[in-house]
């Protein structure tokens, strides 16, 4: 071949890889870690999407969960402190404040500064469960400590990633990370459906071992903290605690009633609710809701 037919060749493959690499999705940049105290996990690229401006309300307006409120806060403190500290499951009635709860501590815990190096919080994606072992690879050797969040944990009947997450929570030769910990908040104790675990009990040849299998997951979480519906009192204590933090102006009785009535017409009462209402006595009275 010709030193010309060479070169007209060699032209043609520049071409072709050039035209190749436009196709190809761009890389995506490196995480940096100090770029922001909370991320978001994307499995598909491997990278850590910093939040700047986190959708949370402080700690002190979560009313009607006190005792649950400060385990979580203890344990995300001796966590913090690099003290030995447990996965948390937080699960319940919905609305009621569990994973804003998640949010406020991990915030309480940073705003206090009494741990020099910040607590990072990283949310996953529950369809991300089985990429656990690859994002727990890449925060081992980081100089923070970190708190996986999943809001709204739960599998269904054909779902096996489960048996992901019991192995990256304790199981595996090297175990959950130290500077690593697990929050994950749900609407079921055991975190599957109750007619998949009744189901195992019906048909399986060794049913006791069957169930162990599908309900251990939850074992995995040193903590349960259970979060129930709250009664008309503590409905109303967070309805004034929001008032009273945003500066609305309205008469208390007038408050009372409108708060009441607004329960009624969704027929429940819950921390969710009591924020839907001050959202829409807000509006009316012309006010916006500042962080």
């Amino acid at each position: 071949m010709s030193d010309k037919s060479l070169e007209a060749l060699s032209e043609k493959l520049d071409r072709l890889i050039h035209a190749v690499e436009r196709l190809a999705p761009p890389s995506p940049p490196a995480t940096d870690l100090k770029a922001a105290d909370c991320f978001v996990w994307q499995a598909e690229t491997g990278f850590l999407e910093p939040v700047k401006r986190v959708n949370r309300v402080d700690i002190d307006l979560i009313r009607g969960v006190d005792h649950v409120r400060d385990i979580l806060v203890d344990n995300t403190e001796r966590f913090a402190a690099g003290y030995a500290a447990n996965n948390v499951l937080l699960w319940g009635a919905r609305g009621m404040g569990k994973s804003s709860l998640v949010k406020a501590a991990h915030a309480a815990i940073n705003a206090s500064g009494r741990h020099g190096a910040p607590l990072k919080l990283i949310e996953i994606h529950r369809e991300d469960i089985d990429t656990l072992p690859k994002l727990m690879a890449i925060l081992k050797a980081a100089p923070f400590r970190f708190i996986l969040f999943c809001d709204d944990l739960s599998f269904d009947h054909d779902d096996t990633s489960y048996k992901s997450l019991k192995a990256a929570l304790e199981g595996g030769v090297e175990g959950r990370p130290q500077n690593v910990i697990f929050y994950a908040t749900s609407n079921r104790r055991h975190l599957l459906p109750r007619d998949m675990i009744d189901n195992e009990r019906s048909t399986a040849i060794n049913p006791s071992e069957a169930v162990e299998e599908k309900v251990s997951l939850s074992d995995r979480f040193g903590l349960w903290l259970g979060f129930h519906k709250c009664s008309q009192d503590d409905y109303l204590d967070m309805v004034s605690g929001y008032v009273r933090h945003y500066g609305l102006e309205i008469d208390a009785d007038a408050l009372r009633a409108e708060a009441l009535e607004w329960a009624t017409t969704r027929g429940s009462r819950s921390g969710r609710v009591a924020w839907q209402f001050t959202q829409d006595l807000a509006g009316r009275l012309g006010k916006a809701l500042q962080g």
